[in-house]
């Protein structure tokens, strides 16, 4: 953590900047900018950015913390920002946003699909990176990794690690909005909901408590020392059992799931859910996201859902709870929050239960109902048997465009696929109504994950034909339609797309509506 020492009448006086104070760092244009960090008690701060003409003083509050608000600022480069005597150098004004979620979230841009190509012309591509440390447990580790954090500029050889698909919206971000664009990577591969929010929030809501239980019942008769021996015992077998199943791979790449199993021994991932477990209830939130708080920034990016597929019809629930903390924890109730939906997944042996589709239903939920959001629809990247799809490029564009009509103004873009709006049955026939769709729709294939269902609530795939900005369906085991739905599978073919190229997203029209206790502004 960078610091800066005094030494005066009755010893030295400390006063330290939050760690993603660091050189080369990204600030948040025209919005007031929050420095902060902690120090000794009554020791006086002053934080000054010479070339902007701008220096405000404060003080160390009786709980060691301290916070200093700059005024507003333009995009710029080439600044200096002084707390003190230390000195942060190659300081710049542009858009922040901070990329929260799982795995795909974090996918690396070197293991994305061209993203070497990528990386070989990064340096011009004015985004600038922090990756808040992945570590979930305060000890010896856990500091040392937050003491060599810092702001990095895009180069070949070190931005391979940065999250594909935030770099790849911030890069376009960069280039429409003219502006340098900072990424603040807080993600985590496996993470569930109930990791990014605090335990206060999961208690307040019946959503929560089954997450909060699971921890409880493993960790019941344990101590903190025990927990904490058995972790590292885990991590120890893990490391040497991926270190085996690379060597198969390494053998055969398509080597079969139980083969990989047979040679490899039994695979113990996730761990025990105990203390030191980064997946335990709030642990992300306190170690991650908490130390970045009240960071400046444009807004949110989210990619994450993958892992509370066991509990998909409460998902909507904490998610909104989410949006709700992060917006009171970053002080603006207005932030912009663009979510991910989930794309297309399921694996060899996965029995069609219908988890993702209800994933994707709670996100678009969500979405409908909470002001200030987006969501990028990526129905069209799945891949079968790989919940980590390498091609990125969609997704980054995706968010991109959602920003760039959300938050930039550009209110020409059309950044959706058709989205369901209404429908009505005449006869046999129900025609179903479609949102987003005056740029026209088409089918990339033949048409197909369209099912209707009658009275009895079985449902049959159905004939659909466009008509303008409605698709008609018909089946001939269902004489009398009452309902509908589209692609409403966890894998399955992507084929009615906007003339935009974005896939339409799924649905069915019996949805319930989001819980009202779960909705935010």
């Amino acid at each position: 953590m960078p610091c800066c020492l005094k030494k005066q009448r009755g010893g030295i006086h400390m006063i330290h900047c939050a760690a993603i104070f660091t050189d080369h760092m990204l600030l948040q244009r025209g919005k007031p900018i929050a420095v902060f960090g902690t120090g000794t008690a009554g020791e006086p701060v002053t934080v000054s950015i010479p070339q902007r003409h701008c220096t405000v003083s404060s003080a160390v509050r009786q709980d060691g913390t301290w916070r200093v608000t700059l005024p507003p600022m333009p995009a710029g480069t080439g600044c200096t920002l002084t707390v003190n005597e230390r000195e942060f150098s190659d300081v710049a004004f542009g858009e922040v946003w901070l990329a929260g979620g799982q795995s795909n979230m974090e996918f690396m841009l070197k293991d994305a699909r061209n993203g070497t190509a990528e990386l070989e012309q990064c340096r011009n591509s004015n985004v600038r990176y922090f990756q808040v440390p992945r570590n979930t447990f305060a000890d010896d580790a856990y500091t040392a990794a937050w003491n060599a954090a810092r702001w990095e500029l895009p180069d070949p050889e070190t931005s391979g690690t940065w999250s594909a698909a935030a770099y790849l919206a911030a890069k376009e971000l960069a280039q429409t909005q003219g502006v340098p664009v900072g990424i603040i990577g807080c993600n985590y591969g496996g993470s569930s909901v109930s990791c990014w929010l605090p335990e206060s929030d999961l208690q307040a809501h019946t959503a929560g408590h089954p997450y909060l239980q699971d921890y409880a019942d493993a960790a019941a008769g344990k101590t903190d020392e025990e927990m904490i021996v058995e972790y590292d015992e885990y991590v120890a077998y893990h490391t040497a059992w991926e270190s085996r199943m690379q060597k198969c791979y390494q053998e055969d790449s398509n080597m079969p799931w139980d083969e990989i199993i047979r040679r490899c021994g039994e695979n113990r991932y996730p761990g025990p859910l105990g203390i030191k477990s980064p997946y335990r209830p709030a642990g992300m939130y306190h170690t991650m996201l908490q130390r970045v708080v009240p960071y400046t920034i444009r807004g949110f990016f989210y990619y994450q859902g993958e892992n509370d597929e066991i509990r998909p019809d409460t998902y909507g629930t904490l998610l909104t709870m989410l949006i709700a903390r992060w917006r009171q924890d970053f002080e603006d109730a207005r932030l912009p929050f663009i979510l991910v939906q989930l794309p297309m997944h399921t694996y060899a042996d996965t029995p069609e239960n219908g988890a993702w589709s209800r994933l994707r239903e709670a996100q678009m939920q969500v979405y409908q109902t909470v002001k200030h959001t987006g969501i990028a629809v990526i129905l069209d990247c799945g891949e079968y048997c790989n919940i980590h799809p390498v091609d990125k490029h969609p997704v980054g564009h995706r968010l991109a465009l959602q920003a760039r009509q959300l938050v930039y103004g550009e209110r020409e873009l059309e950044a959706f696929g058709p989205i369901f709006r209404s429908f009505v049955v005449e006869g046999s026939t129900l025609t179903v109504f479609f949102s987003h769709a005056a740029q026209g729709m088409e089918w990339h294939g033949e048409p197909c994950g369209f099912q209707i269902a009658g009275a009895d609530g079985v449902y049959h795939d159905a004939r659909a034909v466009l008509d303008g900005d409605t698709v008609r369906l018909t089946a001939a085991e269902v004489p009398a339609p009452a309902a509908a739905r589209y692609n409403w599978v966890n894998y399955g073919a992507v084929t009615l797309f906007g003339k935009n190229g974005i896939p339409a997203a799924p649905f069915r029209t019996e949805a319930s509506p989001l819980p009202l206790t779960a909705v935010c502004e």
